[in-house]
């Protein structure tokens, strides 16, 4: 099967997803013990009576049935309106769109990290591998994945924002103020991903192929880059879904480090029941989900052919 023909099926099975997703964000929010009409009264300082609470219910629609108002919902998130706040009326998707940049800039650098260190201690790991510098990246590797993200964030600040004042504490003030809270959120995802791409580079070690390969006299350069080739595949697929992970876990360094991205906004949100915000949060998450994982899929496929033939079968 063709590359083209494989991403034609992925996007088709890809239309009933995003739609189970956007019914299931809707339905969490509606089962929520609070009712959104009271929610809006306390928050504006207003006295809930029941003629009022039945006033505001009816101008947020929903007196409707469920069925319509998800519809209703469904054609305006797609034409990009979210709702209003709670807080302060204004649109959902403009508080996003204000908070996006700064989550997927962290994000970004985060990955960047993550990918360059995970990389660099694989490769050293199978060079070495049995010897000292493999057996210290292994101890690392163990020490960087017992270590609680929040944990790692606070001891940063008090090592180079406090006790050696070489870095902010917090905020977006520039590309120092970067540093703290990428290393955070790439942290764990360093551990986890050195480890399981110097397993699976140990395993594609001991193929035919790479015995072949050296007797052909390729150089140690060459084969080198062979294995690690063969070993994308599990890496591509865990891949997939912490891409999205390093997105939707950024609110931890952005409440340590008041970082003014999406999880800082939905964590607000959270605290004054403003289920507009919450919802768009979790549709946004659910969606970069499904999508990177898309992707992550196809750069499989292209890297390994036999990933388009199990999709024919």
């Amino acid at each position: 099967m063709s590359i083209r023909t494989y991403i034609l099926r992925r996007l088709l099975g890809l239309a009933p997803l995003l739609l189970a997703i956007s019914f299931f964000s809707f339905v969490i929010i509606q089962l929520s013990p609070s009712d959104p009409a009271e929610v809006v009264i306390r928050v504006n300082a207003l006295r809930t009576s029941p003629e009022l609470i039945a006033e505001v219910r009816k101008e947020m629609g929903l007196d409707r049935p469920f069925l319509e108002r998800y519809l209703t919902w469904l054609g305006n998130a797609v034409q990009g309106d979210l709702g209003k706040r709670y807080v302060d009326g204004k649109p959902v998707s403009e508080e996003m769109l204000k908070a996006l940049p700064p989550t997927l800039l962290l994000a970004a650098v985060a990955a960047v990290l993550m990918l360059a260190c995970s990389i660099a201690a694989a490769l050293v790991g199978v060079c070495f591998e049995g010897r000292w510098p493999d057996l210290l990246l292994r101890g690392l590797v163990f020490l960087g994945t017992s270590v609680p993200a929040f944990w790692a964030g606070l001891l940063l600040v008090w090592l180079f924002a406090v006790h050696l004042d070489l870095l902010p504490t917090g905020g977006l003030s520039g590309p120092l103020s970067l540093i703290l809270p990428a290393c955070t959120l790439a942290l764990p995802y360093i551990s986890t991903y050195a480890r399981l791409l110097r397993n699976s580079m140990v395993q594609t070690k001991q193929q035919n192929f790479v015995l072949y390969a050296k007797a052909c006299g390729r150089s140690r350069g060459a084969v080198l880059r062979h294995i690690f080739r063969n070993s994308l595949q599990s890496t591509l697929t865990g891949l997939g879904m912490s891409l999205p992970k390093l997105v939707a876990g950024t609110f931890v360094a952005e409440c340590i480090f008041a970082w003014p991205g999406l999880g800082r906004l939905c964590v607000t949100a959270i605290f004054n029941r403003d289920f507009p915000v919450i919802q768009a949060y979790v549709l946004l998450m659910a969606v970069l989900f499904a999508l990177c994982n898309l992707c992550m899929d196809i750069c499989a496929a292209l890297v390994d052919p036999r990933l388009r033939e199990r999709g024919v079968r």
